[in-house]
């Protein structure tokens, strides 16, 4: 289990920054996509960290919620070696606090998305949908800390 304590908002993007890079180390290994699971209380971190984590892998422009709309597809200019360039890569963010029923994400083309190793699938509020995340998801928990801007957060794999 790796921990990360966070005072601010930067701090929270620059561990993103981080998880990105481990990513992308770890890129040509896969066989389906990487598949993030965030999990936390409202205001606990996770779109600040799908935003550095966005930012990182090269995503031009804001990565805002797609809470309203469920997701959001953002095409990524980095490579799996940290190169400029290589356009196949994609952060799909998915947010479910929304989500009536498992059949909404099946609609989306849940299984054609996490077949597909050249994307990155973030998973906001993912354990309202545990049961249809793969097994080797990397779950991050987001708590509330001692005072208003510190985050715990807990990367368990």
């Amino acid at each position: 289990m790796q921990e990360f304590i966070s005072k601010s908002d930067k701090d929270t993007k620059n561990f993103a920054k981080k998880i990105a890079e481990q990513i992308l180390q770890s890129y040509g290994a896969c066989k389906q996509a990487v598949v993030l699971g965030l999990v936390g209380d409202l205001g606990a971190g996770k779109t600040t960290f799908v935003a550095g984590l966005g930012r990182a892998l090269g995503v031009k422009g804001r990565v805002l919620s797609p809470t309203f709309m469920l997701m959001r597809i953002h095409r990524l200019k980095v490579s799996a070696e940290g190169g400029k360039g290589e356009e196949g890569l994609k952060l799909v963010h998915i947010d479910v606090y929304r989500l009536n029923n498992f059949q909404e994400i099946l609609d989306l083309g849940w299984e054609k998305i996490i077949a597909d190793k050249n994307n990155i699938v973030v998973v906001e509020w993912a354990d309202k949908v545990r049961d249809l995340l793969p097994e080797n998801t990397i779950w991050i928990n987001f708590e509330h800390g001692k005072n208003e801007k510190v985050r715990n957060l807990q990367v368990l794999k």
